[in-house]
């Protein structure tokens, strides 16, 4: 089993940009798929950034977020971050990381692949 927790959301004007983190409770995340995903009122949940935290791997982010987000990773402190750049009244969402455990290095941006969610931190861009 594997807790997630979620810390960083808040609220920030347009251009703005904000750091999200990931706390895992296990070793385990070194061989594992980590994404980020994103869920506004009345929508469904899209991913936005993943990647394999075993090394070797690349990163994948949706077309609405490249260039101004990233992900990246603490392995000693077992924690995933998403930076965000530039942002924008509609990257308001609630913001959840997910982790799947994998032999692939190739991680999906589809929320039906992960398997541990965390609770969400809201994310608020006001223009």
């Amino acid at each position: 089993q594997v807790q997630l927790v979620e810390s960083g959301g808040g609220s920030v004007q347009a251009g703005g940009s904000l750091r999200l983190s990931c706390a895992a409770s296990t070793y385990s995340m070194r061989t594992t798929c980590m994404g980020w995903f994103r869920q506004a009122p009345g929508k469904g949940r899209e991913g936005v950034a993943a990647m394999y935290t075993g090394g070797g791997g690349s990163t994948y982010y949706a077309d609405s977020v490249k260039g101004r987000y990233t992900i990246s990773q603490d392995n000693a402190k077992n924690t995933v971050y998403l930076h965000m750049n530039s942002l924008k009244p509609e990257d308001t969402a609630m913001y959840y990381c997910a982790a799947v455990f994998t032999a692939s290095v190739r991680c999906s941006l589809v929320p039906s692949g992960y398997i541990y969610w965390g609770q969400g931190t809201q994310v608020t861009v006001s223009s």
